[in-house]
């Protein structure tokens, strides 16, 4: 390694769209692989004036708009702006949730209102390609999912999960593109702050917020670790890429 390779930065670009639906339990896996994170809210920057391609990475998080809702949220043009250079270039990005929307969206497939919402702490099932992927340490370790819209699968890309209410929960391309439609940075403070802000509709869903709190009580510290385990791989994997390169 030269001594230039030894002291570079690499950074992280967070794509925040509300700051309840923050990083998270993500934050400290980027940073103990020595990412320095350079958060965005992008309703209220200029995406468009961001370099697409200076971060070593790209994190998309989640968010009450839809990935189709452009009009409405003219931010999301520029976000998805951003996105088309990164996958032109292979640059690395992951997408949680309304991040996978428009990675989906950016890679040229639908994004639409789903049937039905998925709330609650639930398990998605890895595919055949998932169990050799980062997904794997998804498997029976049920996650918090909270999303009403979901997205056919983009072409060129492996479906990695699959849950019982929608088929695409996890696809990648390549090393460098990761996306996932359930939510792995869930915290106690993020999962508190969702039961008070969205809590009152959770009864049309099928559950309460007294049962998401007792699940999340449960099951919670299982699957920050699969969170841990996924993001880590992931991020094992861009650096023997960059290192091979």
């Amino acid at each position: 390694m030269t001594d230039a390779a030894a002291f570079r930065v690499t950074t992280v670009l967070v794509l925040r769209h509300d700051p309840a639906i923050g990083l998270g339990n993500l934050g400290p896996t980027l940073e103990s692989h020595g990412y320095q994170i350079v958060t965005v809210d992008t309703p209220v920057t200029d995406v468009a004036a961001l370099d697409p391609l200076a971060p070593d990475l790209v994190v998309v998080l989640g968010g009450e708009e839809g990935a189709y809702e452009t009009e409405r949220y003219p931010y999301l043009s520029d976000e998805l702006g951003l996105l088309r250079a990164r996958i032109d270039a292979e640059a690395p990005v992951f997408g949680v949730c309304l991040g996978a929307q428009l990675l989906a969206s950016a890679l040229g497939a639908a994004v639409y209102r789903g049937e039905r919402k998925e709330v609650g702490w639930l398990e998605v099932t890895p595919t055949t390609a998932g169990r050799t992927s980062p997904l794997r340490h998804f498997a029976g370790i049920p996650t918090a999912q909270w999303h009403g819209d979901t997205f056919d699968l983009p072409d060129d890309v492996e479906r990695l999960a699959s849950s019982e209410r929608y088929a695409n929960q996890a696809f990648r391309r390549g090393d460098w593109l990761l996306a996932v439609q359930f939510h792995p940075e869930v915290t106690v403070g993020i999962h508190e702050g969702w039961l008070a802000a969205w809590g009152d509709e959770l009864p049309e869903h099928g559950t309460t917020s007294d049962r998401m709190r007792a699940d999340r009580a449960r099951l919670g510290a299982a699957a920050e670790s699969a969170s841990a385990l996924l993001l880590g791989e992931y991020l094992d994997g861009l650096e023997s890429g960059r290192a091979a390169a």
